[in-house]
């Protein structure tokens, strides 16, 4: 008996999730946008909005180019080494930025670039293996092995500002270093130390596996196929998805980049806070919500496509996404508005990652859904860089008040038309169609390349 064949499936979701967590911290970079946009004399970076925001977008891009390679080294050299790999890249990005990112060019090399590799690298790995693994409920595992994702940032988020009085506080000084570069030589060894913990159980199963007491469908007319990476890139059914996911992202990514920004202006616009203090602390909590949220929706929302299909469930999201960003400049300007917003952006910003895996399983397969996500994922990189980047840009180019909120309505408003273009999109997708003569000897129709079968 190998170690694939005795190990119980549940170790692979408990290694997924303690990989996941780790790179969380993406999530969390809003954390330390306050400190970074603080003028130098103040002890600050003296960062512009949209510099906060390269770092952010760099790291999101980087993420999503390094996760078509991560797919491919994955399927050949096998899921572990990959993500042994992930955890030492980014383990190092983020102790190379507490040790020298001073400057804005050094935090785009160290946090974007490096950090956002080792996330690329590690992150496919708990999806391909976990989808192997449990066939019988892809929706479902893939929303509970992505879930640490979002719960990670919150872990993160709280840890810098206000757990045990808040590590941007309580480690400024540590080993000389001012509080945001301190927290980030902290997270980089717990990253690693996590990644390779949760390492150990990223392993494929036989390739003959079959849960217990679980049949695979029959195969019928609209049954996917098995689609390598270039059979795929032939289908519109990729292109679809691409667009859907980018429009989808686009709008938490952005929120995500400026919910501390948006909830400070938007706050003391209105009234509801006081002073910037009050509504950054606001703000801080509405972030930790968006995050806990993030994570409950990739299992809630993964669960009921299992149940209601893939289809419903991306238009469903998209729909309410596209609502709530369309309301979200005038929903923030109170506290449990702010609150209430940023969570229910988090719920359906988390379901992309629980669908579009999924989805990417039954339109081109289980057999190569490491290497064909990887694509699909490149429009997470796309929306990484147009969210959050509409969103700076605009700020930083208004001619209003720091304490007014008003420029940040137009980015909202492109994001919710965004989300309600890709809703009425989800409506014309269809699943790849073949034929099947037999079980054993499909034959397979669709747009693209003939396969080449061994």
């Amino acid at each position: 008996m190998t170690e694939e064949k005795t190990m119980n499936r549940w170790l692979v979701v408990f290694g997924a999730i303690l990989i996941q967590l780790s790179l969380g911290a993406i999530y969390a970079w809003s954390a330390f946008t306050g400190q970074l946009k603080l003028p130098i004399d103040e002890g600050g970076y003296g960062f512009s909005a949209a510099q906060t925001q390269w770092v952010f977008s760099v790291g999101l891009l980087s993420f999503a180019i390094v996760m078509v390679v991560a797919g491919r080294l994955q399927a050949k050299v096998g899921p572990r080494p990959i993500a042994v790999l992930g955890g030492i890249v980014l383990g190092l990005g983020y102790i190379l930025g507490g040790l020298f990112g001073s400057s804005f060019t050094i935090q785009i090399i160290c946090i974007g670039i490096i950090g956002g590799t080792g996330i690329g690298l590690a992150y496919v790995v708990p999806i391909a293996v976990c989808v192997k693994w449990f066939p019988d409920h892809k929706g479902m595992i893939t929303g509970i092995a992505v879930a640490g994702f979002g719960f990670g940032a919150t872990i993160w988020v709280k840890l810098a500002g206000s757990w045990f009085g808040g590590l941007l506080n309580t480690a400024d000084g540590f080993l000389g270093l001012p509080g945001v570069q301190a927290v980030f030589l902290l997270y980089g060894c717990a990253f690693l130390l996590s990644i390779l913990i949760g390492s150990k159980w990223m392993v494929n199963p036989p390739d003959d596996y079959k849960p217990e007491g679980w049949e695979p469908p029959a195969l019928t007319d609209t049954s996917t196929v098995e689609l390598s990476e270039g059979q795929m890139l032939a289908t519109p059914q990729f292109y679809m998805l691409f667009l859907i996911f980018t429009a989808s992202a686009m709008a938490g990514l952005m929120v995500i980049g400026c919910i501390k920004l948006f909830g400070i202006d938007a706050l003391q616009a209105s009234g509801a806070a006081t002073d910037a203090a009050a509504a950054s602390a606001t703000a801080g909590t509405a972030m930790a919500l968006y995050a806990i949220l993030n994570g409950i929706g990739r299992i809630v929302w993964g669960t009921l496509s299992d149940k209601i299909g893939r289809k419903p469930a991306v238009f469903s999201m998209c729909l309410l996404q596209g609502i709530m960003m369309l309301a979200f400049f005038q929903v923030g300007a109170s506290k449990i508005g702010l609150i209430l917003g940023a969570s229910v952006i988090g719920f359906n910003f988390g379901g992309n990652f629980a669908l579009f895996p999924a989805a990417t399983a039954d339109f081109f397969g289980n057999k190569n859904v490491g290497r064909n996500y990887g694509y699909i994922f490149l429009a997470y990189g796309a929306a990484g860089i147009i969210g959050p980047q509409i969103a700076g840009y605009i700020k930083d180019t208004a001619t209003i008040g720091t304490a007014n909120a008003d420029a940040w309505a137009t980015p909202f408003l492109i994001a919710g038309i965004a989300c309600l273009a890709a809703a009425v999109l989800t409506l014309f997708l269809k699943t790849p169609r073949h034929d099947t003569p037999t079980r054993h000897h499909p034959i397979h129709h669709y747009h693209g390349p003939t396969p080449h079968h061994p």
